[in-house]
């Protein structure tokens, strides 16, 4: 049989190429595992006790309705009127399996084969991914040093083909919050230009700043131009159950109700009831989950000051560093290789966030417990 040209030139999940490489492992010590961007610890035991009930409940293998439970719609509605101090309705909301899919269904229903899409380097791999399987030509704009986009310099990569720019905030694989008045101008450039801007918000507990992400729902007509994903992974440790949720108005909602009935009919019903649980009766435990990143954070950041074997980090934020590995003769394929061969800690290639080998890494610190972090400098500080 022959396969689509579009899925045979993609590559594979740099997840699953990295984790591929523990099975070559010979050493006994253990694995420090910074390569996933997901929680792998438990989800509070509120959140637990409701799947377990769910269950057993009558309705628990039928499909919810296709936009989500409406009570989790409508928890979820309110928890961004509140983070927002906006006034964000539940029909705004569409649950999806996972953030993932919420960015699928959104770009697919914007998008046409032979179209353009504008994303920012260093970009989520499955973004970049999905936009071209669907054939979607991919323009990816450097941000600069301090990695933080300007609109003005993304406004010259735009054409009558683009459809959409996408920012994600906090970043992934670099962790930084995108100030909001950038956010804002990127708004006005998509407002401008006709075109959708998709802001990818999977991290937004996590930023290193208390006060809103952006204001952009304040603008009665933000739904025009703006589409705001989510994640309830992250926020309750639920990354298993897969439930997102696209935030935008009635056109993209219903338009992405149709590829979603195409793709998967609707959410999975118990990872939103997960979702919900964790809504009503899980908030103290997800201020606490915050807290706790972010002294894990600061801790990586000190233990990583003096360089251990020369890896340097470039930007840090939610669950990631975003580091610089010191081989220049090596390619970033080999480095991570033997970090995970010789020294036994499996980190994600920066190769799968950019068009080029910048030498980069992105760590994922949040799944370490603070004494791995003491370990993880030693062993660096091992790297030749």
């Amino acid at each position: 049989m022959q396969f689509s040209e579009r899925v045979e030139n993609l590559v594979h999940s740099p997840i699953g190429a990295a984790h591929a490489l523990v099975g070559l492992r010979t050493n006994s010590r253990s694995l420090l595992d910074l390569s996933q961007a997901a929680p792998s610890f438990p989800p509070a035991e509120v959140v637990i006790e409701r799947i377990a009930a769910a269950a057993h409940e009558p309705e628990a293998g039928r499909y919810p309705p296709q936009p989500g439970l409406p009570a989790l719609r409508a928890a979820f509605a309110d928890d961004l009127s509140q983070g927002y101090e906006a006034d964000i309705s539940a029909d705004s909301v569409l649950i999806t399996a996972g953030c993932n899919q919420a960015f699928c269904v959104v770009a697919s229903a914007l998008t046409s084969p032979g179209d353009e899409a504008l994303l920012i380097a260093p970009f989520y791999f499955n973004h970049d991914m999905w936009l071209r399987l669907e054939g979607v030509q991919v323009q990816h704009l450097d941000p600069g040093p301090d990695l933080v986009p300007d609109p003005d310099h993304a406004e010259r990569l735009l054409t009558d083909k683009t459809r959409l720019i996408t920012l994600v905030s906090p970043g992934n694989p670099t962790g930084v919050t995108i100030p909001k008045e950038v956010i804002h101008g990127f708004a006005d450039l998509a407002r401008r230009r006709g075109i959708a801007l998709i802001v990818d918000e999977t991290y937004r507990s996590f930023r290193d700043e208390q006060s809103s992400a952006h204001e952009l729902f304040d603008n009665p007509d933000w739904d025009d131009h703006v589409i705001s994903l989510h994640s309830f992974s992250k926020d309750f440790a639920i990354p298993g159950y897969r439930c997102g949720a696209v935030v935008g108005g009635n056109g993209i909602i219903t338009e992405s109700l149709k590829i979603l009935d195409c793709v998967a009919i609707s959410a999975p019903r118990i990872g939103q009831e997960a979702a919900l649980a964790g809504l009503l009766h899980a908030q103290e435990w997800r201020l606490e989950q915050v807290a706790r990143i972010s002294e894990l954070e600061k801790q990586f950041l000190a233990a990583m000051s003096d360089q251990p074997g020369g890896f340097e980090v470039l930007a840090s934020g939610a669950y990631f560093g975003w580091v610089r590995h010191p081989r220049s003769d090596l390619t970033t394929a080999e480095v991570v290789k033997r970090l995970v061969l010789d020294h036994d800690v499996l980190v994600i290639p920066g190769t799968a966030f950019t068009v080029q080998d910048d030498a980069m890494l992105r760590m994922s610190f949040a799944n370490l417990e603070p004494a791995e972090i003491d370990e993880l400098t030693v062993r660096l500080g091992e790297f030749t």
